[in-house]
């Protein structure tokens, strides 16, 4: 029939059969309210009066289905779509409207909404959709008129006026488009859903989204390569919790091959071009945004070997001259330092002299070196030399570069967590409420504001550096915005880990948004908890750099007296955080180290430390006591104490029934704080040399670096556990994020260690006399010598120095 245009007057007939008997009373009390499934004719005629259009009811459609009309066009009102009423209407291109439409209209007092379309309810007003992924067109089409007749239109192209995109799989351009404007991606269940509801005139769509979101990995089969085992767990269930599938490494059926790129140098096989081989970080962002990522951004690329590997390769040659082999190794070291060393602020300079000149390739010196001084007379002997630097010099530059990693630290908390997290407009709604990062990050912003201005007065200190210069005044300076900024963060710091904790757990988005910039370069590998402590350790550690320069502070230089101020300024920071911080059993172990260490120094007793780890060892060099000594390391959280085994000559035979405790039983040699640890070396196990490791140690008052080599003994110690630990609290003392890169796996040869002669019984016995000549004086000497001859070869020499050592 043809149709007049919409200012004609509607003509309604209304379909007796779609309307069920109710209490007259109850649907007007209930006005406006009811669902359309319980309006009985009576309500519904109430209602068409409201919208002022005229109608009749009928139990033949088909009388009027026909029939044309120049005055009025004719609207029939069907509850059921699938009934033969509905077709025969439908074929004769008949208007059809369901109860909810004149529901809808008369609550908002409008009239009937025109459709060319059958329109049975309003559920899909203004919703504007796009279809992906669909192979079967009559299950599409079929969506396609579900839509239509709830109001809702569709578009063949995405586009901005796309409000939802209905998707299949997550292939696809209009599904990386969807990604990228934000738009909801969702599964045909959510039309089959809002059908179910088309007579609840008050259902809303967006009450069900979360529910019929496409997951990230739907039709995606994940394999994982480079992972622990509880970390490729971990993995596994995140990706069946969120519509994937896993398959082990390898498998043909497996879409991507998910890479942990830290670990893996090289694939193990050539993967098929039809599968992703994809970082990490791809599938945690894909978490994040609970879509999946675009590949292209995180495509594994095999890594470079190491230069450093290639110089050091480069100076293994053996050589038979012994000043070479020095020589090579100061170089070495050099080397294996260089990139530790992060100072702008080159040592101070002494004028050329002929009498003291000597050639700066000669020094051993991981500062940056200057430039060569312009001389109006230049000649070989005129080349400026390096003056040794002071040790309070090089303490505070310590303390400058220790600040100022520090500061990057805080920065990277604020720039990589904080922020994103309170950024407006986040892919899926923000990861967490207001209030939990308020409670997670306290007051790191004024932390880091006053540690900046630290910063820059030192580092302008050190520009123009004389011995005068100040270093307490800067920390007196900011001593009561110290004050203001440390206790709310420390006292609170065990809820902030609480809350990190809990948030992890219950949403996944946050684990994920954490484990994305775990991976990053600036964090190290370490968690934001472990980021997040550097404020409690920060102060300690400042002290006792102010403790070493005054060490090194004569005592006529007015700074003295300041830094004994500036001090007493951060143990007053700190008696404002709560004492119940302290640790009590840490407290105890370290009073057990002392105890069991002869002359172990006292200020190792400190409220902020606490001891981490304890091993054995055997020195592998002459540095820090004789090669073949059994040296205990205790490993605290800011300093390392190395004691070996005492020596126990017996020369007479005292009951030590009046000592009211034995002896200590190790005999104290140093204690190094960690910040002099520029490289810890993990020499790799050959026939001469196994499980051993060593320590590239810088001293301020040094001008080359020392090697501290040494052989795990033992098998309850695990060496990559051990050195991991190690380098984490080195990190932390010198505030850098990058733990893992102070770890270098290294050639023993290159460092002339080995361990071969170890385990030689005889070896332990000539060292053993060794040790004992510096203990024996002339006459005892003499009286051995006249000896030998007779015990020469009955092997009672071996006997005694069982006898004389333990």
């Amino acid at each position: 029939m043809a149709r007049k245009s919409w200012q004609v007057h509607n003509f309604l007939t209304v379909n007796k059969s779609f309307a069920k008997t109710t209490n007259n009373n109850e649907l007007t009390e209930n006005c406006g309210y009811v669902p359309c499934t319980n309006l009985a004719p009576q309500f519904l005629l109430f209602l068409i009066q409201d919208i002022n259009t005229p109608f009749i009811m009928t139990d033949n459609v088909q009388e009027f289905a026909d029939g044309e009309n120049t005055d009025f066009e004719t609207v029939f009102v069907l509850k059921d779509f699938d009934s033969p009423d509905y077709s025969y209407l439908y074929k004769r291109d008949n208007r059809i409207v369901g109860p909810p439409v004149v529901l809808h209209c008369a609550a908002k007092e409008e009239p009937l909404h025109f459709s060319c379309r059958p329109l049975y309810s309003t559920t899909m007003l203004n919703v504007s959709l796009c279809f992906t992924g669909f192979r079967n067109k009559e299950e599409m089409k079929n969506l396609v008129n579900l839509v239509h007749h709830m109001g809702g239109t569709i578009r063949k192209d995405f586009s901005t006026k796309v409000t939802h995109l209905i998707a299949y799989s997550t292939h696809g351009e209009k599904y990386r488009l969807a990604v990228c404007m934000g738009t909801p991606i969702l599964t045909p269940s959510w039309i089959h859903k809002a059908w179910e509801r088309r007579d609840d005139t008050f259902y809303f769509l967006k009450e069900f989204r979360t529910e019929f979101k496409v997951p990230p990995f739907q039709d995606c089969i994940l394999s994982f390569l480079g992972f622990s085992e509880e970390e490729k767990t971990n993995m596994e269930e995140r990706t069946l919790k969120h519509g994937g599938g896993y398959l082990e490494v390898g498998d043909e059926r497996c879409t991507h091959m998910v890479v942990e790129e830290n670990s893996v140098k090289e694939l193990p096989f050539t993967p098929s071009k039809k599968v992703f081989v994809v970082k990490q970080e791809w599938f945690w962002g894909s978490i994040q945004m609970d879509a999946r990522a675009g590949e292209s951004m995180y495509l594994y690329e095999k890594n470079d070997s190491p230069a450093m590997k290639k110089a050091v390769s480069l100076l293994s040659l053996t050589t038979p001259n012994s000043n070479r082999k020095r020589r090579r190794l100061r170089d070495t070291l050099a080397q294996l330092t260089k990139e530790t060393e992060i100072s702008p602020f080159p040592p101070p300079r002494k004028r050329p002299s002929a009498e003291h000149s000597m050639s700066i390739g000669s020094l051993l010196d991981i500062s940056n070196t200057p430039e060569t001084c312009k001389s109006s007379k230049p000649s070989k002997s005129s080349t400026p030399v390096l003056s040794k630097q002071s040790a309070r010099w090089q303490v505070s530059k310590e303390l400058y570069q220790t600040e100022s990693n520090y500061v990057d630290i805080l920065s990277t908390i604020l720039q990589l967590f904080k922020l994103p997290l309170e950024k407006e407009g986040q892919v899926g709604g923000p990861i967490l409420a207001q209030e939990e990062i308020k409670t997670i990050f306290g007051s790191i912003p004024d932390i880091y504001e006053v540690h900046t201005r630290i910063k820059n007065d030192l580092e302008e200190l050190l520009s123009d550096w004389s011995e005068s210069r100040s270093v307490g005044n800067i920390i007196l300076k900011y001593s009561k915005e110290l004050v203001k900024a440390y206790p709310p963060f420390v006292n609170f710091f065990e809820m902030s880990k609480e809350t990190i904790v809990r948030c992890e757990k219950q949403k996944p988005r946050f684990h994920a948004f954490l484990k994305i910039n775990q991976a990053k370069p600036e964090c190290g590998r370490q968690t934001l908890a472990e980021l997040l402590i550097r404020p409690v350790q920060r102060l300690p550690s400042v002290a006792l750099l102010l403790n070493d320069i005054k060490k090194h502070t004569s005592d006529d230089n007015p700074d003295k007296i300041t830094l004994e101020k500036a001090i007493e300024s951060l143990k007053e920071v700190m008696t404002h955080i709560n004492e119940d911080k302290r640790k009590t059993e840490g407290q105890k172990q370290i009073f057990d180290v002392v105890y069991e260490v002869d002359g172990c120094p006292a200020n190792l007793l400190s409220s902020h430390r606490s001891l981490v780890y304890r091993v054995e060892t055997i020195a592998l060099g002459d540095q820090p006591c004789d090669r073949g000594e059994h040296v205990t390391l205790f490993l605290f959280n800011d300093c390392l104490e190395i004691a070996r085994k005492r020596h126990k000559v017996i020369n007479t035979f005292k009951s030590p029934l009046g000592q009211t405790r034995p002896p200590p039983p190790l005999k104290h040699i140093a204690l190094m704080p960690l910040s002099q640890i520029r490289r810890v070396l993990d020499l790799q196990d050959t026939e001469e040399c196994v499980n051993a490791f060593a320590l590239v140690v810088r001293p301020p008052t040094e001008q080359e670096n020392l090697l501290f080599s040494f052989q795990l003994t033992g098998e309850e110690t695990v060496k990559s556990a051990w050195l991991r630990t190690l380098c984490r609290h080195v990190a932390n003392t010198i505030c850098r994020a990058d733990a893992e890169d102070l770890i270098q796996c290294t050639d023993p040869d290159s460092l002339q260690v080995s361990t071969k002669d170890m385990d030689s019984t005889l070896s332990k016995a000539s060292r053993a006399i060794k040790k004992t000549s510096k203990k024996v004086n002339t006459k005892e000497l003499g009286l051995m010598e006249s000896e030998s001859s007779v015990m020469q070869n009955s092997g009672i020499c071996f006997l005694l120095c069982c006898q004389i050592y333990f």
